[in-house]
């Protein structure tokens, strides 16, 4: 299994040993700083290498495999952001990430927007996948203004949309995107993750438990693979949401 969005930064090594001793190969991290910046961008780069450099040699001795997404994800948003951009730059170079994420809107202000068509500028530009992260309050509203940017701006199958639940799940279904699911306490249960799945099937969909310092459960994954399979859904439908969209999209 894939878990396709989490902050490694802000869990315990024990929630990567539950989480491969439950099944999960892979997850994906993502970065985001709970704290004030200052509008200092040193403050948010020591903040990117810290998950680039640390976080998955910590995973790696519980055997969870942690592949890096980086970006300034929206509650960021700096006005002085020109070391982060040399340094986003650099990391796709390498190949040192394999995403730029998570990005988006939050509270949809004009630094945001700004900040965001910026990241998703360079990833149209080296083609680098991007991780989209809607907001929890006014989502539908903000979701809106995230799409017309994005379609805007970069090739949608370069994109995920995450956080996506029953309620906005029609604004981006038609399009060439990438869905998240992200089953979390105040998020989504599995129950409703299953309805969309069942619902618009299962080829467009990754999921995912976005563990923050939020309250979270590192088992939501294998938690929604596992019920899949009491439910009867097939093994190629359920490996699809459970790994191969991820290994695909991702190119893991």
């Amino acid at each position: 299994m894939i878990d396709t969005h989490i902050h490694a930064d802000a869990r315990s090594s024990e929630d990567f040993d539950k989480m491969f001793i439950s099944g999960i190969d892979t997850a994906i991290s993502c970065s985001y700083y709970p704290y004030k910046l200052d509008n200092n961008p040193e403050i948010l780069l020591n903040h990117l290498k810290r998950i680039l450099n640390f976080e998955p040699r910590r995973a790696i001795e519980y055997g969870l495999d942690l592949k890096i997404a980086l970006g300034i994800h929206p509650t960021n948003s700096l006005k002085n952001n020109t070391i982060i951009f040399d340094s986003l730059k650099k990391w796709i170079e390498n190949k040192d990430i394999i995403a730029i994420g998570e990005i988006g809107l939050d509270e949809n202000t004009e630094l945001e927007r700004e900040v965001f068509k910026k990241q998703l500028e360079l990833a149209e530009e080296t083609k680098t996948k991007v991780i989209i992260h809607t907001p929890r309050k006014n989502k539908l509203e903000v979701l809106k203004d995230i799409k017309s940017i994005v379609l805007n701006t970069i090739d949608p199958k370069l994109v995920v949309i995450d956080h996506i639940n029953l309620n906005t799940i029609e604004e981006v279904i038609d399009e060439d995107f990438t869905i998240g699911l992200t089953v979390q306490p105040q998020k989504m249960e599995v129950e409703e993750a299953i309805e969309i799945l069942d619902n618009y099937g299962f080829d467009k969909f990754l999921l995912n438990s976005d563990i923050s310092n939020k309250p979270s459960n590192p088992l939501s994954v294998p938690k929604t693979v596992r019920t899949l399979k009491r439910l009867g859904y097939g093994p190629k439908e359920i490996d699809k949401v459970a790994f191969k969209n991820a290994k695909e999209f991702f190119g893991l």
